[in-house]
């Protein structure tokens, strides 16, 4: 096996030590007990009497990250038994247990059982060593009190800075948590908007399609007995829509497409606009464009916005301005803004086509308002209805 294929195993297992601590101590303490416990025991031929605390204090250390005030509770009474007993055969295993015990206190448990672990062990450790013997209430006490002193302080600072890397941890995957979800909701945002302005493209291309097809297919059906060469002249215009519309439909839904290779028709824009009014224009519907100012070539966004509104209205005039009527497009290029007008002398005030809620209207508006525009929409005076977009030039191209 390679060193690169030792790393993932390495990795590997280091994760799963992580995951699961109290197998990993249930295991050390095992092995501490019975391997130094009992092996102790039987070259000393101890009774159990004696050895048995011994054996309790070092399994208390299973649970000292599960359980770690627990734990030490137990080390330190069994720690206490064994002190007290005046045997001196494990005492050097009760002070390992008890400096593990303390350590694991101080990085896991409260922040209050660190601090008291460490004052209680200093007052044991100091008991301890005069009952035992091994430190002489003479000239000997200030060097021992000072070395031990600084075992337990140098345990204590390991167990704080342990302590201060786990919480680091948890507020670093607490930071992933929230970057991950605040990913997902930005996703989810921009699926929705995503989903938004498909829905206005093909509401925009199927409506004013249709409707252009609709008023085509009636003046083709009555002008067939009278006029054949009209009825012709309709079918074609039927025609031309219709693939123009699947030409339109297959554009929109190519980008949700994962094919490099697709070739995709360019948006319309403002220079679109003369072909949009001479198409509706032979669908029978007598318009009027009209431009003033000089023309300024608009970022794709804004562009395809000011066709849209202007489709969208003179889909509108078609559906709902009755027979005979006339509409105006005016585009005024400002300034600083473009404003659009479309306006039609039919009846479709009256049949209130654009009320606030509808879809038309609001997909009107949201276009405008995401370039900082704004939509007014409403009854014409002396008749028909209107519509009037005001859209700011921004960054020009």
């Amino acid at each position: 096996m390679s060193e690169n294929e030792d790393v993932p195993q390495l990795e590997a297992t280091y994760r799963w030590l992580r995951g699961h601590p109290y197998e990993v101590d249930a295991v050390c303490a095992g092995f501490v007990a019975v391997v130094g416990v009992l092996f102790i025991a039987a070259l000393s031929g101890q009774s159990v009497f004696a050895w048995g605390p011994a054996m309790a204090m070092v399994g208390a250390l299973a649970w000292r990250r599960r359980h770690p005030v627990r734990s030490a509770l137990a080390v330190g009474f069994f720690g206490t038994v064994v002190t007290l007993s005046g045997v001196s055969t494990f005492l050097g295993i009760a002070v390992i247990a008890a400096f593990c015990s303390l350590y694991a206190v101080t990085a896991y448990g409260p922040r209050w059982a660190g601090w008291t672990a460490a004052a209680v062990a200093w007052v044991a450790g100091a008991f301890t060593m005069a009952y035992q013997g091994v430190m002489d209430l003479g000239s000997d006490a200030p060097f021992a009190l000072t070395f031990m002193s600084t075992v337990l302080f140098g345990i204590w600072a390991m167990g704080r800075m342990r302590r201060f890397r786990i919480r680091d941890e948890a507020r670093r995957e607490e930071r992933s948590r929230l970057l991950e979800s605040e990913a997902e909701q930005k996703a989810q945002l921009a699926a929705t908007a995503e989903r938004a302005r498909i829905a206005r493209e093909m509401h925009d291309v199927v409506a004013h399609s249709l409707s252009v097809t609709i008023s085509q297919a009636d003046g083709g059906r009555y002008a067939a007995q009278h006029n054949p060469d009209a009825a012709i002249t309709a079918l074609e215009t039927i025609s031309a829509t219709g693939r123009q519309a699947l030409a339109d439909m297959r554009a929109l839904l190519g980008v949700l497409r994962d094919d490099s290779t697709q070739q995709l028709t360019p948006q319309p824009d403002t220079e679109a606009i003369k072909d949009l009014v001479e198409q509706v224009r032979a669908s029978g519907l007598t318009v009027e464009l009209e431009v003033l100012g000089e023309p300024i070539v608009l970022p794709a966004g804004p562009g395809l916005a000011a066709y849209r509104i202007v489709q969208e209205s003179l889909t509108n005039v078609l559906k709902h301005a009755g027979p005979n009527a006339t509409a105006w497009v005016r585009l005024a290029w400002l300034t600083d803004a473009l404003e659009i007008r479309v306006e039609d002398d039919g009846r479709g005030a009256a049949a209130a086509p654009a009320g606030p809620g509808s879809q038309g209207l609001i997909g009107m508006r949201e276009r405008a308002t995401l370039y900082g525009g704004s939509i007014e929409a409403g009854a014409r005076q002396g008749g028909g209805f209107g519509v009037r977009a005001h859209l700011p030039y921004g960054q020009r191209s």
